[in-house]
């Protein structure tokens, strides 16, 4: 290390982007800094695979930007020197090696952007903030697209992107005549059926969990620190987005939205943790599935790739732009008021319903659940139960590895559980038992019956539901999308209703004990 350095670039745990322009030439007079900060550990309880994972992920790219002959100086969160806060830090090492220029890349978190350019204001030295080089549509690109539209509707942002970046196009119009294959992704597994094996990796991170549990870090959830599953590594991420490619891709779509208590990963790809901290472009990542396909369409549908396709460079990018078109506002939108605390099983998977116990118990014990777990089974719930949506962010902010709140909130307040009122979603999206049992296994081994509405054993699903729409009719009949829901309820019994009223109460009130 030498005693002085032109210029300080700041490299965030989400900013590990081997590809990034700044990594293109080995300049001697720049200086590389990453950090373990508890400021980035604490404000939120996470879980400790997502903590691991993120430090190891860092601290492998900090060793290859060395490789590649980078000045890097690399904070860990044991560092005696450590003030534990990004801003300080940098200021430590400005002053350390003489600064002249501090550069950073721009963070994808609200909250950060706002602490460094505050900072950066503050600074009597030049800075630059540059961009991340990762995602497709620019903020404003996203704004500029929806200028003067009433709502939002992500397929036409969708079809958007799909022409900028020509994917899946022939002269301009979608292969197999169709944009969307959402219809076809929709099935349950077969009984019997075998799921592969999910590729998982046996990373050692003893030292690494040694090191966070001395330092006194509050984290939920499990981890063997001998065999850590998640990639941590660019080639790593690599070989799981192969795997996925030759293994899981030919099924992919057509059981996306299933859930089983046997195979927790079904046919998800599982990278959205290597693209969240952008160790993976989502260009790549689609570029790569389209070939593959294109080399194996006798053995894979064009369902498949679509559906995959739309994930990654519809809905990513689309919840991207809708997070910074309306924060800092949207971390607070409550639109049917919800106040009531997040049920303490949530924390446990300690519950009867056993779709909960097994969406939460896989959190718990791998750090993720597919989508769908988490619209309508653990997001279902707990909009249902009126439980306050900024207690529901944080469980879900805390619990997943590819948890980063761009990704989080928008999915979490908005898809989940409606609280933007309808920017994100046309519609609440929350279902009886009858949607979990079409499609999983859990009702079978359920202490609840799927088929009962009310009385002894009752699943809290199906009161639940249709007390929500009774409930908060003033704010939804007039929505096109759920009046339906309003003239079945209209024609049942007065009796049957009061049943059902009294039943959601009783649930209600017992939460706890579910």
């Amino acid at each position: 290390m030498k005693d002085r350095y032109q210029t300080l670039r700041l490299v965030l745990g989400d900013q590990l982007n081997s590809q990034h322009s700044w990594f293109h030439q080995v300049k001697e007079d720049t200086l590389y800094v990453l950090m373990e900060v508890r400021q980035e550990t604490d404000y939120v309880s996470h879980h400790i695979q997502k903590i691991l994972g993120f430090f190891a992920a860092m601290r492998n790219f900090a060793d290859e930007l060395q490789k590649q002959g980078h000045e890097v100086w690399y904070i860990g969160l044991d560092n005696p020197q450590n003030t534990q806060s990004l801003t300080e830090n940098v200021s430590a090492l400005i002053q350390q090696f003489s600064i002249q220029q501090f550069e950073y890349q721009e963070p994808d978190e609200y909250r950060l952007d706002l602490q460094l350019k505050a900072f950066t204001e503050s600074l009597k030295i030049p800075s630059e903030s540059v961009s991340t080089e990762h995602f497709l549509c620019e903020k404003e690109e996203f704004q500029e697209f929806f200028k003067g539209k009433k709502t939002l509707v992500m397929e036409s942002f969708y079809r958007y992107m799909r022409k900028k970046y020509d994917l899946l196009l022939a002269g301009g119009k979608p292969l197999g005549g169709k944009w969307n294959y959402d219809a076809e992704n929709r099935k349950k597994l077969p009984r019997k059926h075998s799921c592969p094996s999910p590729f998982t990796f046996s990373n050692p991170v003893s030292d690494l969990f040694k090191m966070v549990s001395e330092q006194g870090v509050s984290y939920i959830g499990e981890v063997d620190p001998e065999t850590f599953i998640w990639p941590t590594t660019r080639e790593q991420s690599l070989a799981l987005l192969d795997y996925f490619l030759e293994v899981c891709l030919p099924l992919f779509g057509t059981y996306q939205d299933a859930m089983s208590e046997n195979f927790w990963s079904v046919y998800h790809a599982r990278i959205s943790f290597s693209l969240n901290t952008k160790i993976l472009s989502p260009l790549e990542v689609v570029n790569s599935v389209i070939a593959y396909w294109e080399n194996h369409q006798e053995e894979i549908s064009l369902s498949q790739v679509e559906g995959f396709v739309r994930q990654i460079i519809g809905w990513r990018e689309y919840m991207r732009g809708i997070y910074w078109a309306y924060m800092p506002e949207y971390s607070s939108l409550n639109y049917f008021s919800h106040t009531r605390p997040l049920p303490s099983f949530y924390w446990t998977g300690n519950t009867k319903m056993n779709c909960l116990h097994h969406s939460i118990k896989q959190s718990i014990e791998h750090a993720y659940a597919h989508h769908i777990q988490r619209l309508m089974v653990t997001g279902n719930f707990a909009l249902l139960a009126g439980i306050d949506p900024t207690e529901v962010d944080a469980w879900y902010l805390g619990i997943y590895i590819d948890a980063i709140e761009w990704v989080e909130i928008t999915n979490t307040r908005g898809m989940s559980q409606f609280a933007d009122g309808g920017i994100v979603g046309t519609k609440p999206y929350i279902s009886s038992a009858n949607y979990i049992k079409k499609m999983s296994d859990y009702c079978s081994g359920c202490a609840y019956d799927a088929k009962l509405k009310v009385g002894e054993g009752a699943c809290p699903f199906n009161s639940l539901y249709w007390d929500f729409y009774d409930r908060n009719r003033p704010l939804l009949e007039k929505n096109p999308r759920v009046s339906m829901m309003y003239r079945v309820w209209d024609k049942m019994d007065d009796a049957d209703k009061q049943s059902i009223r009294t039943q959601a109460q009783t649930y209600l009130n017992t939460l706890e004990e579910l």
